[in-house]
């Protein structure tokens, strides 16, 4: 019987000495990732073609658009669970990416769990088009909450190109920043790929994510070989966390 769970393809591409994508939108039909289980199966087999051995996928919960919950994302899980009959796939968990709204203060005030990347690491996001006034005192309500803040591609805030002490200070805070990769071609614009740039210079960058969503960031990837001699030194450079999330 066919499996598009194939063995991986020796490509252009090779990623797999990063070993686990953190940050995806493989869970079908809750957020504006993947629609359904078919297209999910389909992104999972790409990442596994780019030599992804464990994926992390991290739903949105930003609560003007995406209700989601630790239940909806468990329930999208096992859907995925039961349609993929194939066991050759990578071994999946789901985290969630949290947009820094009323909504997260809500979940935080109420000692409500959250989903991590790994231990108590938490992937959190905010405007692309101006910051929350309070973001220090966000984080720093998470850190009382004892979880490590995950700054998701802070390289696609691109107002702070014209701030960039900001990262400093939010490094100083103790945030971890999650580079996208695609961020390190010029897929999401020019500024991007600068900050992304400035970023890697600053050695500030922690972890590396796909942020896949659909197959068109599959395709990208597949296309931007720069990528692999990339991710090779902030490995050889001891920097990329990547690798110490297992399960």
């Amino acid at each position: 019987m066919f499996s598009i769970f194939k063995k991986k393809q020796k490509g252009v591409v090779d990623l797999s000495e990063i070993a686990t994508d953190m940050h995806s939108h493989l869970l079908p039909g809750i957020d504006d990732g993947s629609p359904d289980t078919t297209v999910s199966a389909e992104l999972i087999a790409g990442l596994q073609d780019l030599g992804f051995s464990r994926l992390v996928t991290t739903p949105h919960i930003l609560w003007d658009m995406y209700k989601n919950t630790n239940e909806t994302i468990a329930t999208a899980k096992e859907e995925l669970r039961i349609s993929m009959t194939d066991t050759s796939h990578p071994p999946l968990k789901a985290a969630a990416e949290y947009y820094l709204d009323d909504h997260m203060d809500e979940l935080l005030r109420n000692d409500s769990p959250l989903l991590t990347i790994r231990d108590n690491w938490v992937l959190v996001e905010f405007s692309f088009l101006v910051p929350p006034m309070d973001l220090k005192e966000k984080l720093f309500a998470l850190q009382i909450k004892g979880y490590q803040p995950v700054l998701a591609h802070p390289e696609r805030y691109t107002y702070l190109s014209g701030n960039k002490g900001m990262y400093d200070e939010l490094k100083s805070a103790g945030c971890y920043f999650q580079l996208n990769l695609l961020s390190l071609t010029n897929y999401y614009g020019k500024v991007a790929n600068e900050l992304a740039q400035y970023l890697l210079k600053k050695q500030f960058v922690d972890l590396l994510g796909t942020d896949l969503h659909h197959h068109r960031h599959l395709e990208a990837l597949r296309s931007s070989p720069q990528l692999t001699d990339i991710a090779k030194q902030l490995l050889d450079a001891g920097r990329l966390l990547n690798p110490t999330i297992q399960f």
